[in-house]
């Protein structure tokens, strides 16, 4: 039998990058429906999944879009979407550290909060659990990076708190903690944004991780989905609370 057979999972920014890997994942994997959220309507409606889908076009730092979706049910959450940027404290605008606070933090607070309620609900048939993907940057200090570091940071504590509240009712909450994975986010830095257009996109990425991670390449979405799987999945029944780190040596 497949690991998820006949299970309900929700992911955000399952449009591109890890949320979609995560979703192709768990369909493969065979759940027996998806809900799938992200602003981005037309990827979402674009991508086929082979399991029930429930598509969702929606900004999840958006309280009200909490209370038009239904959850009745869900076994699995995977707290995913996420915005990047880059800026210096001194010369950060507020506005940027406000954008990347709401989406990264505030939305995984009320997608973490809408999961971990229906959840709840049907704790007796054995609760659930969660995957919020934080991020590397969340465990090392880099100059530049301070509002995107700070929210994958809090996310990391998040998840901690909400593995606490969770236990009673049978929710496990963990955390990933990526380095360089080769998705779209990438395109908002500038640094790399510039060297892609220079060199082309995968010459970016090989030549970015040679300079910064020890076994000298990043993840491909896929691999990050594996282990996104493994802490959902019942061959991590006992971990919570935890962040897997998954950095090819970068935080060493």
């Amino acid at each position: 039998m497949r690991q998820f057979s006949g299970k309900t999972a929700l992911v955000t920014g399952a449009a591109s990058g890890i949320g979609l890997a995560v979703a192709r994942y768990l369909a493969a994997q065979g759940a027996a429906r998806l809900i799938l959220v992200d602003r981005d309507e037309a990827a979402l409606a674009a991508a086929a999944f082979g399991a029930e889908t429930v598509r969702i076009a929606g900004d999840v730092a958006d309280p009200a879009l909490w209370d038009r979706i239904d959850l009745a049910g869900l076994d699995h959450a995977v707290v995913n979407a996420g915005v990047a940027g880059a800026g210096m404290i001194a010369d950060l605008d507020f506005a940027e550290w406000r954008r990347i606070l709401s989406i990264n933090l505030d939305g995984a607070f009320l997608t973490l909060q809408a999961a971990m309620r229906a959840m709840a609900a049907r704790s007796e048939a054995g609760g659930g659990s969660i995957v919020l993907t934080a991020s590397a940057a969340g465990v090392k200090a880099e100059a530049g990076v301070a509002a995107y570091g700070c929210s994958k940071a809090a996310l990391i504590h998040l998840a901690k708190v909400a593995a606490k509240e969770g236990a009673p009712h049978g929710i496990r909450v963990n955390a990933i903690a990526p380095a360089g994975v080769e998705t779209p986010v990438w395109d908002a830095v500038p640094l790399f944004a510039q060297r892609a257009a220079e060199i082309g996109r995968d010459a970016a990425f090989a030549e970015m991780a040679r300079i910064a991670t020890p076994l000298g390449r990043y993840a491909k979405p896929d691999e990050i989905a594996a282990q996104i799987a493994f802490l959902l999945g019942d061959g991590s029944a006992l971990v919570t609370g935890a962040t897997l780190v998954s950095d090819g040596g970068y935080t060493l």
